[in-house]
């Protein structure tokens, strides 16, 4: 699984001409699905615990989004495990849709038990989306699940 964290000041998801999550203050995650990942990949302490912002000595890089209470926009984006072959992209390292949706929804549903879910929000899976980031800073961090032994 791949994240990659962006500290925003507002976020939101568009389908269709309609805005359907909206954030302010806070994480916006673009969630990528490997084929290769299982439940064990689901990680949601370091996207809750990452210290992305300030403190209120005004120290840098000392708060956490879980410390200030503040919320999370995740959004499901496949194209985070492509490949190029010459100019053409290739997603055959992304996990299909049939199986990353279920793996998706349990991402998010582990991270609204660990976090306070009325703050979490999300896109909607395998629609075109548009999504608006307002990057703060901008701080733009990626974490990836540890790649398996073979």
């Amino acid at each position: 699984m791949k994240a990659v964290i962006q500290r925003v000041l507002r976020a939101s998801v568009t389908v269709d001409g309609e805005v359907i999550s909206s954030i302010g203050n806070g994480l916006c995650v673009l969630i990528g699905i490997s084929r290769e990942d299982s439940a064990s990949d689901i990680e949601v302490r370091k996207i809750l615990n990452i210290r992305l912002f300030n403190g209120e000595n005004g120290k840098r890089w000392d708060v956490s989004v879980k410390e200030k209470g503040l919320e999370i926009l995740c959004v499901s984006q496949f194209t985070l495990y492509h490949c190029l072959k010459g100019n053409k992209l290739d997603f055959r390292n992304a996990m299909t849709a049939e199986n990353s949706e279920e793996f998706y929804q349990t991402f998010l549903m582990t991270l609204k038990s660990q976090y306070k879910p009325e703050l979490v929000k999300d896109g909607k899976f395998g629609a075109y989306m548009n999504v608006q980031i307002e990057n703060d800073g901008p701080v733009t961090i990626e974490l990836e699940s540890p790649k398996k032994q073979q």
